[in-house]
């Protein structure tokens, strides 16, 4: 029996519930819209295996691949990122279950539902920050499968790519915001279907991966092997008796030789022209000269360059590797604080979804269904394709000659795609980064902020409109400028929405005991009016969980509300709404 189902066996009989059917027709409500109505039992086609599928096509992109070879670049064995990915996922499915737990017993999306504990017009502020997180991302998610359609034309036509931005970049742009926007214009059954198949063609590429990294490297185990030199720092600086050594820690071939040739050592003071020979060891290159040994060295910078032949007899070289030292420097972090900070970010990682889950769930049948397709499809396939991301990039240390520094290993596919010579490859490759970018765009990126913005005027904005909206504004926030220096920006506001999902779930668990007036959700005068559609006690809660979340950020001494934002800002706005509501306003 697997987890999933042993979960639900174990559920109170309440949590098992089935849908509710709406009994009144208030299609003339100002609320209303079919769009955002329940969802009638003829249209709850999605299985278990439907949202398996779904969570699939989320979870494979690119930060997916990344996220475990960031964590050992960090310094954490590949096991450890492994088990912390894992564990935060298993995690995260929880509040993920418990909120989707409301769509598939009422059958209306999180706009929606969060209008029990929000208000009807409180609820706006919740969802359109949502939505704007999700635009955000979908700019940067078109980009990306619009550089992919962009690669996949200049190795068909030999066209040789421009240094920067040019028209080609933004017509492939604009050819992948057309397939993205195809299925939102067809609807929710269309993105069933690309869910659908594209799961397995995904989680074959994952396998193939893995298998090429295997039979070209040299076996399984060599390959894992390597993950320890991508642990190490590539420099570090060692001090002892009143003198500094620099340890630089090149990559080694498959019989453990430095693949470096020679190296060279800049300060922040002046440059340096001299290459010197490497010599091998067992060891680390320990570097010593004058200005090591010097009392300078307590405050400046080194940098590093490797170079060695390829086997074409050419002279390749490494990206230069700068270490700064201070004299007052602050020691490293503790281990357990460096597990505990990735575990946060990996919770973190799925907290917008989390908080619009019930978009997806509503097209359910049984509760039993969104437990098991939530658990078999969320934490099996982020531990999948973070393995793949760990082991593909530990081969490539192998397998590219050109890798001689940690820091020059594809740590991302697109790197990876950038290495190989062969046309086809490149192409079916890019044809599979399309798939993969396509799946979690539609499902992660538009179906929540479409929803966000139809909630504003149900009765003039429709789903293909909120969606067609989203997709403006994805192009509105220039992803070719900002997608290097967006991601920080949009994770940072992803972290304030824990307290909308503390202030959800104790409403729906402990205020309503997952009891809410299905009709009172579209009515102007009804249960969830308010003070003039505002749940001011709502408002209190959310403020306060996101300035406990955000104290930190400005005062140092509080750092750790800020790095544990998710759920410091999720408890706070749970227990705070919860002792506000022990009296619920009435709702007559």
């Amino acid at each position: 029996m697997n987890y999933a189902s042993l979960l639900f066996k174990y559920l109170p009989e309440s949590m098992k519930e089935e849908f509710v059917t709406l009994e009144e027709d208030l299609s003339n409500s100002p609320l209303y819209s079919d769009d955002l109505a329940p969802v009638p039992a003829e249209k709850r086609t999605w299985s278990t295996w439907h949202l398996a599928f779904i969570w699939v096509g989320m979870a494979v992109c690119i930060p997916t691949y990344m996220l475990a070879a960031f964590m050992i670049k960090s310094g954490m064995t590949w096991q450890a990122a492994l088990a912390i990915i894992g564990l935060a996922n298993m995690v995260i499915t929880v509040p993920m279950v418990l909120n989707g737990h409301a769509g598939v017993k009422y059958g209306v999306p999180f706009p929606v539902l969060g209008r029990a504990s929000f208000g009807i017009f409180g609820i706006h502020i919740a969802s359109i920050l949502r939505a704007l997180v999700a635009c955000g991302w979908f700019g940067i998610q078109t980009w990306v499968g619009g550089l992919a359609i962009y690669a996949i034309f200049n190795v068909v036509t030999g066209h040789e790519p421009s240094v920067g931005l040019d028209l080609g970049q933004f017509i492939s742009f604009g050819i992948f915001w057309l397939i993205n926007m195809f299925f939102v214009w067809k609807g929710t059954e269309s993105i069933k279907w690309l869910e659908e198949y594209s799961a397995p063609i995904l989680i074959l590429m994952g396998v193939a991966l893995i298998i090429w990294g295997a039979t070209t490297a040299g076996g399984f185990g060599l390959v894992l092997d390597q993950s320890k030199q991508l642990a190490k720092p590539t420099l570090e600086l060692q001090s002892e008796g009143g003198k500094s050594t620099l340890l630089i820690n090149p990559i080694r071939d498959k019989e453990g030789n430095f693949k470096a040739t020679d190296y060279q050592v800049s300060y922040s003071n002046h440059a340096s022209e001299t290459w010197i020979p490497v010599v091998q060891s067992e060891g680390s290159i320990a570097h010593q000269d004058g200005f090591l040994g010097s009392e300078t060295a307590t405050d400046g910078s080194a940098t590093v360059k490797l170079r060695a032949k390829n086997s074409a007899g050419k002279m390749i070289e490494s990206s230069a590797v700068t270490l700064s030292f201070k004299k007052d420097a602050a020691g490293s972090q503790s281990k357990i604080w460096m597990y505990l900070l990735a575990f946060t970010g990996m919770v973190g990682f799925w907290a917008t979804m989390s908080l619009s889950i019930a978009d997806i769930t509503r097209y359910t049948k049984t509760q039993k269904a969104q437990i098991r397709g939530q658990f078999i499809g969320l934490p099996g396939t982020m531990m999948l394709y973070s393995f793949v991301g760990i082991f593909v990039t530990c081969a490539a240390v192998v397998n590219f000659q050109d890798v001689l520094l940690a820091d020059d290993a594809p740590w991302d596919p697109v790197s990876l795609i950038s290495r190989f010579e062969s046309p086809v490859v490149v192409v079916v490759a890019q044809i599979f980064m399309l798939i993969a970018t396509l799946s979690t765009n539609i499902a992660a990126n538009v179906i929540a902020p479409a929803n966000a913005f139809s909630n504003l005027s149900p009765k003039k904005i429709s789903f293909k409109t909120g969606g067609t909206i989203t997709g403006i504004v994805g192009i509105v926030t220039c992803p070719w400028w900002l997608m290097n220096d967006i991601g920080p920006a949009l994770v940072f506001v992803s972290g304030l929405l824990g307290p909308v999902l503390g202030i959800m779930l104790a409403d729906y668990y402990i205020v309503r005991k997952k009891e809410l007036s299905l009709a009172d959700l579209f009515k102007m005068e009804g249960a969830y009016t308010y003070m003039s559609g505002f749940n001011m006690k709502a408002m209190i809660a959310l403020l306060a969980g996101v300035i406990l979340a955000l104290v930190g950020y400005f005062v140092p001494a509080l750092e750790v509300l800020y790095n544990l934002s998710w759920f410091t800002g999720f408890g706070a706005a749970f227990v705070l709404y919860a002792l506000l509501m022990k009296k619920p306003q009435s709702q007559s």
